[in-house]
Order: C-alpha cells, then structure tokens, then sequence
C-alpha cells in the first residue's frame, strides 16, 4: 500500500480531485500497482503559513 503525503496551500475540492487522480494514474503506471492499493493524503495549509525565500505567500502578491 504506497502512501503519497502532500501538503499544500488550500485548494477548491475540484483541484484536489484532479490531483488525486492524476497522482494515483501516474503511480500506478510506474509501480504497476492497482490504483485500489495507493493512498494520497493532502495536509492543507493557509497562505499565511507558508513561506518561500523567506516571504509569506501573502506578502509576494503585493
């Protein structure tokens, strides 16, 4: 049972369906393992917990 564990900025359900599905497509075509058998968790994160070169999210669209 691979586990593939994202955190990432919150997302529209929508997003997180396409990327569950995209992920597991792609995980089961290298591993050769049934879809059924991989698991994909998301941890969200709001913007203003999440910094990149030392600024929040936030602050990088001003």
């Amino acid at each position: 049972m691979p586990s593939i564990i994202m955190e990432l900025v919150k997302m529209s359900k929508e997003k997180k369906a396409r990327l569950v599905k995209e992920v597991t497509e792609s995980t089961a075509k290298i591993t050769g393992l049934p879809k059924q058998s991989i698991y994909v968790f998301i941890k969200e994160n709001e913007p203003e917990n999440v910094g990149v070169g030392g600024i929040l999210l936030p602050d990088m669209q001003k």
